[in-house]
């Protein structure tokens, strides 16, 4: 429990439980989405599941990641197709 301190006082904490289902999911939804651009030679797609898979290590907080997930993935919903 000290080094949780500890790590708080350096200003290190761990993600919320709702941030890392968060990575989880969209990391898995862009992984879908590379996968099937590149099988189909589609760079929208390829590209899409390529920002899906990286944004998480850009944005901080736990909100954004969800409002910039939901919103890639709804446009990768559109573009399916």
């Amino acid at each position: 429990m000290n080094e949780l301190q500890s790590l708080s006082a350096l200003g290190l904490e761990l993600p919320s439980p709702a941030y890392l289902v968060g990575v989880v999911l969209f990391s898995l939804i862009g992984f879908v989405a590379y996968r099937r651009g590149r099988s189909s030679k589609r760079s929208m797609l390829t590209w899409t599941g390529v920002a899906l898979m990286l944004y998480p290590y850009a944005v901080p907080q736990t909100w954004l990641l969800w409002v910039v997930g939901a919103a890639l993935s709804g446009w990768l919903y559109l573009r399916w197709n």
